[in-house]
This record gives C-alpha cells, sequence and structure tokens, in this order.
C-alpha cells in the first residue's frame, strides 16, 4: 500500500470545543475505503521548548504546578508561539525571559517533533539558548506559578534515569541533547 492510499479526506471540520490554550475540533473525514466517520483532535499550534545553558553551563529549569496531574513538574521553560513571534527563534527570547528572567545568547535549533499526533495537532520546536544571562524582567501568565532554579546537564539526566523526569517535553529534549549534542 502506498503512502498516499492511507490517507483521509477531510470533508468537512467544525470547532466542538474552545478554551484557552487549545480546541476540540470535530473533522468528518472519509477513509481510504470511503468510509465516513468523525475524528475529533485537540488543536493548540506550535510551542518552542527550551535548553537554557547559562555562561558557567548551568541548565535553567522551572518548576510549575500541573492541574493535569495535580504536580509540580520540573521541567524546561516552554511556551506557544504568538503571532508577532515572526518565526520559533524568536519565541525562544520572548518565552525564556518571561518565564525565568533570562536572555539568551546564541539560539540553535535542535529539533521539531509533534508529541502526540494521533490526538493533537501540537508542534514543538527544541532549542538550545547558550550563554544565558539573567535580566530580572519575568511576566508570567495569569495561569503560571513557576519557580526559577539552575541545574547540570548531568543531573537532568540522572533524574530522567531515575524516573523523577516526569515533563515529557522536557525528557525528550534532555535526551536528544544528550544523545545527539553534546
Amino acid at each position: 500500500m502506498e503512502r498516499s492510499d492511507l490517507a483521509w479526506e477531510t470533508l468537512s471540520s467544525q470547532t466542538a470545543y474552545t478554551c484557552p490554550g487549545f480546541d476540540v475540533v470535530t473533522d468528518t473525514v472519509a477513509l481510504p475505503d470511503d468510509t465516513e466517520t468523525k475524528f475529533d483532535y485537540l488543536t493548540e499550534g506550535e510551542s518552542v521548548v527550551i535548553l537554557p545553558v547559562t555562561t558557567d553551563e548551568e541548565v535553567v529549569v522551572i518548576e510549575e504546578w500541573r492541574q493535569a496531574v495535580g504536580a509540580i513538574n520540573y521541567g524546561l521553560p516552554a511556551g506557544s508561539l504568538e503571532p508577532d513571534d515572526g518565526d520559533p527563534a524568536a519565541a525562544v527570547h520572548r518565552e525564556l525571559e518571561e518565564e525565568t528572567g533570562y536572555q539568551p545568547g546564541q539560539v540553535e535549533h535542535l529539533t521539531t517533533v509533534e508529541p502526540a499526533n494521533g490526538f493533537a495537532d501540537a508542534v514543538f520546536h527544541y532549542f538550545l539558548a547558550e550563554d544565558c544571562a539573567p535580566t530580572g524582567e519575568r511576566d508570567l501568565d495569569d495561569n503560571e506559578s513557576i519557580r526559577v532554579e539552575t541545574t547540570t546537564i548531568e543531573a537532568l539526566i540522572a533524574a530522567a534515569r531515575e524516573d523523577d523526569l516526569r515533563d515529557g517535553r522536557t525528557m525528550l529534549g534532555v535526551l536528544y541533547y544528550a544523545l545527539f549534542e553534546r
């Protein structure tokens, strides 16, 4: 079977539910065998996930309350692209300062992934931000509760190994960096 033989045809699409952060979309689709059915998914747009490294080789991390799992997660700063960002690299500068009070020196794209493409259209652009320096200028969203810390890449890898790094975005970013970039 050729790849194009697997494609579904979208016959119609409507937003079933809207809230801050994401929408739920219902598509009516025709499957390859011409069966019509409905498919629901989350739509939330693109985001950046940042591995920020300071001039003295510390990694800037955040602790943030995550209501969906009822826990504080330890992780990398991340955030949605906004219309005036222009490109994902611009979002890195904005999001890093908003969440942590740090500004990056150099920014390098690491990888782009679709973390949950079976039920969401989310796209995460991973970036390494080097020579990060504190500015003290944070601007948290009204629903963010964030504490900023620094650690080492070795400590993050150890946390991943010991099952203490629960945030999936962070796990992927840390392990990608450890495997391919170090």
